[in-house]
C-alpha cells in the first residue's frame, strides 16, 4: 500500500470514499474552499492515513468496498474521540442515520451532496473539532453557566451536555416541569459550534393547533384571515442556530407530519408561500413525557420519535439531588435579596432541614418561587422556618402522580375517564391551582389547560 508521507503542516480533512469521481468532485469543494485534503478508497487505507496523520475531520462514505463504513466510524473515535466525523450514504435510512448518530458522527450527508450543503457540514465539523480539542482547559473543567449543583445526577447531565454540544445530532430533552429542560438546551447551544447563531424557542404545548403552523414555518400576507403581512416562523429565524422544540411530546397530531417532512428536507414552506427555502439548523426538544412513553400511548408518530430523539437527556427532579438544595437555596435567597432590596444572608438550620426534608414537586422552579416569596414578603438577616409556607412542613405526596391513590375506585372506567379522574383529584388537593396539580401529575400546565378547554366543550 502506496501511503503519503505526513505533510509538513499536516491535511485538515481526510476523505474516505471509493468513487473516484467522487473523490474528484469532493477535493475540488474543500480545495477551493482553502481546506488541505488526504483521500482514500478504501476502510484500510483510511485508517492508515487517519494513523499517520493529525486529521481533525473526516469525511467518510458509508459503503466502502473492504469494509462497513459505521464499524469503521467507531474505529476512528475510539482513536481520537475529538475527532469530527461526517459521514455520507447514498440513501436516507432512519435506522443508518440513527445509528451513525449514536455512535458518533457528527452529521449525516445524502448523495448526491451540492456544495454548499458540504461546506455547511465541514465548516460545523471545524468549529466542533477546534472546541474538542481544548479539553484540558480551565473553561471545560468549570461548571457549566447558569447551572448549580455538584450532585452525582447533575454531573451526569453536565458530562451528557458536553457530549451532545460536539455533535449535530438532534437531542430530546426529558423531565419534570421545573427540572431546567430549557437551560439544559441553552447550555447544549452555547457548547457547540453554532453558540454565535439564534436560539430560538417554541412552546409547542402553549401554542392552540391553529396557529402552530404559522409559529414554526411562517407566513405569507393573506395567506388566511388575520394575516396582514408576512412573518418569519420560529424554523427560518434559527437557520444558522438551534430550534428549541419545547413541549414537543405534545405536539398536535395534524403538524406532526409537517414536522416530520421538515426535518427530513431541511426545507421550510411558510403558509402561503409559492416556494420552499433550504435552512440549516440544529433541533433540540424537551417533553415533560418521555418520548417513547408518547408513542407507546399514540401521541406522537413514531418515525417522529426517531427525528427527535437520537440522543436523550433526563433532568433529575430536585428530590433526587438532595446536596444540591443548600447552595440552591443560598443562591436564590442571595438572588432575590439582592433585586428586592433585603438583607438577608444566610438560612437558619431549621429552615434548612424543612427545605431539605421537602419533596419540591415543582422541582427547582418550585424552590425558586419559595425563595422568592420569603424575600417579598419578609425582612431580616436570617431566613427562618416561620417564614417559610405552611406546606413545607406537612408536604404533599413526592411521587408524580402520587396522587391517583386518592381516587375513587376507577374499575370499569375508561382510560379518558382515569385521566380526567386524576386531573380533577389533583385539582381538588390543590385547591384549583393548576401549576401546582400539573407538577404533582408530572405534566407541563399546558396540558392541563387544554383538558379543561376541552371538557368544557363537550
Amino acid at each position: 500500500m502506496n501511503l503519503p508521507l505526513p505533510m509538513p503542516d499536516g491535511p485538515d480533512i481526510l476523505l474516505v470514499e471509493d468513487t473516484a469521481s467522487m473523490r474528484t468532485i469532493y477535493e475540488s469543494h474543500l480545495r477551493r474552499a482553502g481546506y488541505r485534503t488526504v483521500s482514500a478508497g478504501t476502510a484500510a487505507e483510511g485508517l492508515e492515513m487517519f494513523r499517520v496523520h493529525p486529521i481533525s475531520v473526516v469525511l467518510l462514505d458509508l459503503m466502502l468496498p473492504d469494509r462497513d463504513g459505521l464499524d469503521l466510524l467507531v474505529d476512528l473515535l475510539q482513536m481520537r474521540p475529538e475527532t469530527s466525523v461526517v459521514v455520507v450514504a447514498a440513501e436516507r435510512s432512519t435506522d443508518r442515520t440513527v445509528t451513525a448518530i449514536r455512535r458518533g458522527a457528527l452529521d449525516y450527508l445524502v448523495k448526491p451532496v451540492t456544495e454548499s450543503r458540504l461546506m455547511e457540514a465541514v465548516e460545523a465539523a471545524r468549529r466542533a473539532a477546534n472546541l474538542a480539542h481544548r479539553p484540558h482547559s480551565a473553561a471545560a473543567r468549570a461548571p457549566l453557566p447558569d447551572f448549580i449543583g455538584q450532585s452525582a445526577p447533575m454531573h451526569e447531565v453536565y458530562d451528557r451536555i458536553r457530549a451532545a454540544a460536539r455533535s449535530m445530532a438532534p437531542v430530546c430533552i426529558c423531565g419534570e416541569s421545573g427540572t431546567g429542560k430549557e437551560l439544559a438546551a441553552l447550555a447544549i447551544h452555547r457548547l457547540s459550534a453554532r453558540a454565535q447563531g439564534p436560539f430560538i424557542t417554541l412552546d409547542c404545548g402553549a401554542i392552540p393547533p391553529d396557529r402552530l403552523e404559522s409559529e414554526l414555518f411562517g407566513h405569507r400576507r393573506g395567506a388566511f384571515v388575520g394575516a396582514l403581512s408576512d412573518r418569519l416562523g420560529a424554523a427560518e429565524l434559527a437557520d444558522g442556530g438551534t430550534l428549541f422544540l419545547d413541549g414537543v411530546g405534545e405536539l398536535h397530531p395534524t403538524l406532526q407530519p409537517r414536522l416530520l417532512r421538515f426535518l427530513q428536507s431541511g426545507l421550510v414552506h411558510p403558509l402561503g408561500a409559492e416556494a420552499a427555502r433550504r435552512v440549516n439548523l440544529r433541533i433540540l426538544s424537551a417533553s415533560t413525557l418521555p418520548l417513547a412513553e408518547a408513542v407507546r400511548m399514540g401521541q406522537l408518530r413514531e418515525d417522529l420519535f426517531y427525528r427527535l430523539q437520537v440522543v436523550g437527556l433526563q433532568m433529575p427532579p430536585l428530590r433526587r439531588r438532595g446536596e444540591d438544595i443548600v447552595p440552591l437555596a443560598e443562591t436564590f435567597l442571595a438572588r432575590f435579596a439582592a433585586i428586592e432590596g433585603r438583607s438577608f444572608t444566610r438560612i437558619t438550620p431549621e429552615a434548612m432541614a424543612l427545605l431539605r426534608a421537602y419533596p419540591w414537586p415543582g422541582n427547582v422552579r418550585e424552590l425558586s418561587n419559595v425563595l422568592r416569596a420569603v424575600t417579598v414578603l419578609h425582612e431580616g438577616e436570617e431566613l427562618t422556618a416561620a417564614m417559610l409556607p405552611p406546606e413545607l412542613a406537612s408536604p404533599a405526596p413526592s411521587r408524580p402522580g402520587a396522587g391517583l391513590a386518592t381516587v375513587p375506585d376507577l374499575s370499569g372506567l375508561t382510560l379518558a375517564e382515569v385521566e380526567r379522574a386524576a386531573i380533577e383529584a389533583a385539582l381538588t388537593r390543590h385547591e384549583g391551582a393548576v401549576q401546582k396539580a400539573a407538577a404533582d401529575l408530572g405534566v407541563s400546565p399546558s396540558t392541563l389547560y387544554r383538558k379543561l378547554e376541552s371538557w368544557r366543550t363537550d
